[in-house]
Protein backbone atom coordinates (compact mmCIF):
# COMPACT_ATOMS: atom_id res chain seq x y z
CA UNK A 1 0.00 0.00 0.00
CA UNK A 2 1.26 3.48 -1.19
CA UNK A 3 2.13 5.96 1.63
CA UNK A 4 0.16 8.73 3.04
CA UNK A 5 0.79 12.39 3.36
CA UNK A 6 -0.08 14.34 6.24
CA UNK A 7 -2.50 16.31 4.26
CA UNK A 8 -4.24 13.53 3.84
CA UNK A 9 -3.56 12.11 6.96
CA UNK A 10 -5.88 15.15 8.21
CA UNK A 11 -7.92 15.26 6.34
CA UNK A 12 -9.29 11.67 7.11
CA UNK A 13 -9.50 12.06 10.86
CA UNK A 14 -11.27 14.96 10.40
CA UNK A 15 -14.04 12.90 8.28
CA UNK A 16 -13.73 10.54 11.33
CA UNK A 17 -12.68 7.94 9.33
CA UNK A 18 -11.43 4.53 11.00
CA UNK A 19 -7.39 4.63 10.92
CA UNK A 20 -5.23 2.59 12.81
CA UNK A 21 -2.45 5.04 14.55
CA UNK A 22 1.12 3.83 15.33
CA UNK A 23 3.37 6.12 16.87
CA UNK A 24 6.97 3.84 16.41
CA UNK A 25 8.88 6.56 18.56
CA UNK A 26 10.55 6.21 21.69
CA UNK A 27 8.36 7.07 24.57
CA UNK A 28 9.67 10.30 25.47
CA UNK A 29 8.97 11.63 21.87
CA UNK A 30 5.70 10.41 22.15
CA UNK A 31 5.35 12.20 25.20
CA UNK A 32 6.54 15.49 24.04
CA UNK A 33 3.95 15.72 21.18
CA UNK A 34 1.81 13.43 19.52
CA UNK A 35 -1.33 12.91 17.20
CA UNK A 36 -3.27 10.62 19.39
CA UNK A 37 -1.51 6.84 17.96
CA UNK A 38 -0.81 4.18 20.28
CA UNK A 39 3.38 3.86 21.04
CA UNK A 40 4.22 0.97 19.66
CA UNK A 41 8.67 1.74 19.45
CA UNK A 42 10.14 0.26 17.03
CA UNK A 43 12.41 -2.23 18.65
CA UNK A 44 9.11 -3.34 20.24
CA UNK A 45 7.66 -4.79 16.34
CA UNK A 46 9.73 -8.21 16.24
CA UNK A 47 7.50 -10.79 15.97
CA UNK A 48 6.78 -11.59 19.16
CA UNK A 49 5.41 -8.37 19.87
CA UNK A 50 3.46 -8.17 16.99
CA UNK A 51 0.36 -9.94 18.74
CA UNK A 52 -0.87 -6.53 19.71
CA UNK A 53 -1.71 -5.58 16.35
CA UNK A 54 -3.17 -9.07 15.76
CA UNK A 55 -6.76 -9.01 14.22
CA UNK A 56 -6.20 -5.82 12.02
CA UNK A 57 -4.40 -7.27 9.66
CA UNK A 58 -6.55 -6.30 6.98
CA UNK A 59 -7.55 -2.75 9.07
CA UNK A 60 -5.69 0.22 7.76
CA UNK A 61 -2.60 1.07 9.76
CA UNK A 62 -1.02 4.63 9.81
CA UNK A 63 2.77 4.00 11.03
CA UNK A 64 4.56 7.38 11.71
CA UNK A 65 7.55 8.72 13.72
CA UNK A 66 9.94 11.63 13.68
CA UNK A 67 10.96 11.91 10.16
CA UNK A 68 9.17 9.21 8.28
CA UNK A 69 11.96 6.80 8.27
CA UNK A 70 11.76 4.22 11.06
CA UNK A 71 8.51 4.39 9.75
CA UNK A 72 9.21 2.95 7.24
CA UNK A 73 10.95 0.44 8.47
CA UNK A 74 8.31 -0.32 10.30
CA UNK A 75 5.89 -0.70 7.44
CA UNK A 76 7.98 -3.19 5.70
CA UNK A 77 8.18 -5.11 8.86
CA UNK A 78 4.25 -5.24 9.04
CA UNK A 79 3.94 -6.51 5.79
CA UNK A 80 6.14 -9.25 5.75
CA UNK A 81 4.13 -10.53 8.82
CA UNK A 82 0.94 -10.29 6.82
CA UNK A 83 -0.47 -6.82 7.69
CA UNK A 84 -2.05 -5.76 3.80
CA UNK A 85 -2.94 -2.52 4.68
CA UNK A 86 0.09 -0.61 6.06
CA UNK A 87 1.10 2.73 5.54
CA UNK A 88 3.88 5.46 6.53
CA UNK A 89 2.88 8.87 6.96
CA UNK A 90 5.39 11.22 5.21
CA UNK A 91 7.74 13.39 6.88
CA UNK A 92 6.18 12.22 10.12
CA UNK A 93 6.17 14.49 12.92
CA UNK A 94 8.23 17.17 11.78
CA UNK A 95 5.86 17.12 8.66
CA UNK A 96 2.95 17.48 10.99
CA UNK A 97 4.14 20.03 13.28
CA UNK A 98 5.07 22.28 9.95
CA UNK A 99 9.01 21.53 9.86
CA UNK A 100 10.94 20.86 6.97
CA UNK A 101 12.16 16.84 7.77
CA UNK A 102 15.26 17.62 5.64
CA UNK A 103 16.30 20.63 7.42
CA UNK A 104 15.76 19.32 10.93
Amino acid sequence: MEDISVNELRQRLDRGERIRLVDVREAYEHDEFNIGGELMPLGALIPEHLDALRGDEDTEIVLYCRSGNRSGVAKTLLAMAGFTRVRNLLGGMLEWQGIDPSEA
